[in-house]
């Protein structure tokens, strides 16, 4: 009798476990969770060419699979949070408030502006390979490489 118990609980545990990894790959079907991508250009939607960081290894963004965002913004270190959610032809992507150190680096076009465009961003897409962040409004779009190990 213990070991036809045993043996349905086990079943049940296998099917929950199943069950559960199912769920969570519907709602991310492109998930971000443990990626870390490096910053190849911002794409204003105006049609201005495309800006390009100095040295794009300065860049990234690496998502943890527990929520943490993980920075390097040029010289700079930062997190914060991250959270998606499908919606329609690409995920809303919320950043949560982000926590930059302030050293002073090289001049970069994008090492101000990118720490005050991370509230902004409102979805994403991974297009040929690469991680498009929308602005929000079509302020524009980050667009990103996945990182080497």
């Amino acid at each position: 009798m213990i070991h036809r118990v045993v043996g349905v609980v086990l079943a049940g545990a296998a099917l929950l476990s199943g069950c559960a990894a199912s769920s969570s790959s519907q709602t991310q079907p492109d998930s971000l969770s443990d990626t870390s991508w490096t910053l190849v250009a911002f794409s204003q939607a105006a049609g201005n060419a495309e800006v390009r960081p100095a040295r794009s290894d300065q860049y990234r963004l690496s998502f943890q699979a527990d929520g943490r965002l993980v920075a390097q913004v040029d010289c700079n270190r930062g997190s914060g949070t991250w959270q998606a959610a499908p919606a329609g032809s690409g995920s809303s992507l919320h950043l949560g408030p982000m926590a930059v150190t302030r050293m002073m680096c090289s001049p970069d076009p994008l090492g101000q502006r990118l720490p005050q465009d991370m509230e902004a961003v409102q979805s994403y897409r991974i297009v040929n390979g690469k991680l498009q962040l929308q602005l929000v409004g079509n302020a524009g779009s980050y667009i990103w490489a996945r990182a080497q190990p």
